[in-house]
């Protein structure tokens, strides 16, 4: 009950801040006041919209509005959004284009789940759709998971990837974004022992932490000195009454949030001040950069406690990945097994989350597989969302990790020239 009662205490206080910011907004609106030329009702109603609309973005699950690209053949094509394969945990779904014909790259993007829902890649997938047939995970809020489904830990999100790409077939080629890369690593290497036929036909990831200690950051750091009874008293939370998973036991996204931001507190601090600034002076819009972003930042989603809590103890305290140590399902996996995928890692130098040389370790693990089937490249410049997102992605990571998909695919398979974004 204790858990329960935090939970909706957060909740609570989320609930509240929504409801002055838009007490706020509505009392500076009122037309009277402008007969009393004071600032203080401009900056009031500014100070509520924003306000209003943050705390309203953490419940909300965001759209993809991705509605349509634009084709070889000089027309826009819509893009439908189709679930391949529904589970209580996590969807597998396509972006499937009207009217277009079929597309010799076919791309599953593996999404995080750290506390964004999988619309965080929007971006990422609208970049990637002119030149490829795109697949992404997409994972499921767990405060609306009933707890009757059962437990969702890291052996379970593998065995989902497992299935994914059973389903996709042996042509498809993964992109593993962040926190999934070494589960994807894992994946792959389960199916090279298990089913070889069912193996995709390149990896690429991109700012995962494979061995946290190859180059310690603070998320890291604050891994290894926790213990975890201290994580779990400290975060773990159980659903509050109104949601569908009441009583399940999670790691809350609004906590999760709370460390994001902490982590750039000055910066977001002066991002709101400035927007409200904005909005006082009647220069702020409904689709400036500011909101774009944090309309996506804001929203977050609850883990299961037991995800979250094997994620900690297994991959960055345990180092399984790393060791080469890691178990599915009572079976060993050894990525060594992995001998016809080519890898390919990609970096940010700038990254304060999985540093350079944590997600670069998988080459070194793959033992069995040919150096001409290994890549790695280190983006100069770029923080831990840039090698995803943004232009450095655009403009260099994407067209390389595009290359070498083509570099790896079947001979036969006639491929189309990239297209610029």
């Amino acid at each position: 009950m204790k858990g329960m009662m935090s939970y909706d205490l957060m909740e609570t206080i989320r609930n509240t801040n929504e409801w002055m910011g838009a007490s706020a907004r509505a009392m500076a609106s009122y037309p009277a006041w402008g007969l009393v030329p004071h600032p203080m009702f401009k900056v009031m109603s500014a100070w509520g919209r924003v306000t209003e609309r943050s705390f309203a973005r953490m419940v909300i699950k965001p759209d993809w509005g991705i509605r349509s690209i634009p084709g070889a053949d000089g027309r826009d094509h819509l893009v439908n959004v189709e679930t391949l394969i529904s589970r209580p945990f996590g969807n597998l779904i396509h972006f499937s284009v009207a009217g277009r014909a079929p597309m010799a790259r076919r791309i599953l993007l593996v999404a995080p789940m750290s506390g964004h829902y999988a619309t965080l890649l929007r971006s990422t997938v609208a970049s990637l759709l002119p030149d490829a047939d795109v697949y992404i995970t997409d994972w499921h809020n767990a405060r609306d998971i009933p707890v009757s489904e059962g437990k969702f830990d890291i052996e379970d999100y593998t065995l989902y990837l497992v299935d994914f790409m059973r389903h996709l077939g042996p042509d498809i080629n993964v992109i593993a974004v962040c926190q999934p890369a070494p589960l994807t690593l894992a994946a792959t290497a389960y199916l090279a022992e298990i089913d070889p036929t069912a193996q995709p036909r390149t990896l690429t990831l991109i700012g995962g932490p494979i061995d946290p200690d190859a180059n310690a950051t603070e998320v890291t750091d604050f891994g290894r000195r926790i213990t975890m009874g201290q994580l779990e008293h400290l975060v773990i939370q159980r659903v509050g009454f109104k949601h569908k998973g009441a009583g399940r036991l999670v790691y809350p996204g609004l906590m999760q949030l709370a460390s994001f931001i902490s982590m750039n507190a000055e910066k977001h601090g002066r991002a709101f001040t400035d927007k409200i600034t904005a909005e006082a002076k009647g220069e702020g819009s409904e689709r400036d950069h500011h909101n774009v972003f944090y309309d996506e930042y804001l929203s977050v989603m609850d883990m299961t406690a037991e995800f979250y809590l094997s994620t900690v103890e297994r991959i960055f305290k345990g180092r399984e990945i790393a060791q080469n140590a890691f178990t599915v399902a009572g079976h060993r996996v050894d990525i060594g097994r992995i001998t016809d995928v080519a890898v390919k890692t990609v970096e940010g130098s700038k990254d304060d989350i999985s540093a350079p040389g944590q997600c670069a370790a998988a080459l070194d693990l793959l033992t069995g597989l040919p150096p001409e089937k290994k890549a790695g490249y280190i983006e100069i410049g770029a923080g831990h969302y840039g090698i995803f997102a943004g232009s450095s992605w655009r403009e260099r990571i994407r067209p390389l990790v595009l290359s070498f998909i083509d570099q790896n695919a079947d001979p036969r398979t006639k491929v189309a020239p990239l297209r610029a974004v």
